[in-house]
């Protein structure tokens, strides 16, 4: 689909707003790391009274709490603040759907000053931080990425079991590859209590995964191999193999070798459930899946956000027989449902 022609008179405006973007993520992780929105959830609603809550001045909070009107996370009437749909559901700690932990990845160090060297990037094609950027063995940054992005995948890790049918409690043999926080194959075994999962990932993180197996109960259906995805012995005769948020990180045939591993480890007629930002093949639409892949420039040697097509040739070319792609409610991400012939 091309590009909509511009119909309006030349602005600065959207460059003016894309320079100072910035400001944006500052203000929103400022406005998490005080707890304003949760300040305001629980009843204040001036800026002296989430001043007092949040332990900072009141010029400050005012200052912050109407940046974040104009952003539309805020609503003002007078001089009082209310919280929109979307705040009183994702940043309100109090809210069950709460994602305010997502800030200590999404805008860590590390991704930052991978951004910080974009121009580099540019230049190179990949990540100009270092040669394997994030994927350095045993990076501490996927620990923090454990902890910190399990609310942000929870609605779709139950999608996902339901999508493939966890729920009728079959026998099932599961592979997480890449598992982090674990939490997508430990949905499917709360769903499913015939299920057995086993997690792969590095030695540090495969530990939060582990006590996220504990509180879920399911600690005694879920093992663990350490090590790298390309050289770990995976074990075989699984049902189902979960690859989720992972092939984005390397380039295609990377992703061949991996997926050939992966056939191999599963039994005739198993599937593969791979979850991804999965552009349009016009490659900028829809918006949040075509930009990811400047995420993948940034921070990666040679990730990129692949299309469904593209996608259903690595599989093909891995042994793979066919590919179907899958909407989830109320997330950008897709889901490919791969099976072994």
């Amino acid at each position: 689909m091309a590009t909509p022609a511009q119909t309006q008179p030349p602005s600065p405006v959207r460059i003016f707003g894309a320079l100072t973007a910035h400001e944006q993520t500052a203000a929103l992780k400022t406005a998490i790391e005080l707890e304003v929105f949760t300040a305001v959830g629980e009843g204040a609603t001036t800026a002296q009274a989430i001043a007092q809550r949040c332990r900072a001045s009141e010029r400050g909070v005012r200052i912050l709490c109407d940046f974040l009107t104009i952003q539309e996370l805020l609503t003002k009437e007078g001089s009082n603040y209310r919280l929109t749909p979307d705040s009183a559901t994702f940043l309100d700690r109090h809210s069950p759907a709460y994602l305010g932990s997502a800030v200590k990845f999404m805008v860590s160090p590390d991704i930052l000053n991978a951004f910080e060297e974009l121009t580099a990037a540019v230049r190179k094609g990949g990540t100009a931080v270092s040669e394997e950027g994030l994927l350095v063995p045993e990076n501490p940054a996927w620990v923090e990425f454990a902890r910190s992005m399990p609310p942000m995948v929870a609605g779709p890790a139950d999608a996902i079991s339901k999508l493939l049918g966890a729920e009728a409690g079959e026998k099932w043999k599961v592979l997480d590859i890449a598992a982090g926080h674990g939490l997508f194959g430990i949905a499917i075994a709360k769903a499913n209590p015939q299920a057995q999962v086993v997690a792969q990932d590095w030695s540090s993180v495969l530990d939060v995964a582990k006590e996220n197996a504990q509180k879920a109960g399911v600690a005694n259906r879920f093992q663990t191999v350490p090590g790298s995805a390309f050289e770990a012995k995976l074990g075989d005769d699984y049902d189902l193999v979960l690859l989720t948020n992972f092939l984005h990180h390397f380039d295609v045939p990377t992703c061949e070798n991996l997926l050939r591993k992966v056939h191999a480890a599963l039994k005739p007629g198993g599937r593969v459930a791979t979850l991804e930002f999965v552009p349009n093949e016009d490659r900028v639409s829809p918006p949040l899946p075509a930009m990811f892949s400047i995420m993948m420039l940034s921070t990666t040697a040679r990730g990129d956000a692949y299309t469904f097509s593209e996608f259903k040739q690595m599989f093909r070319n891995a042994g793979f027989g066919r590919s179907e792609l899958h909407d989830l409610p109320m997330s950008p991400q897709r889901v490919i449902i791969s099976y072994k012939s």
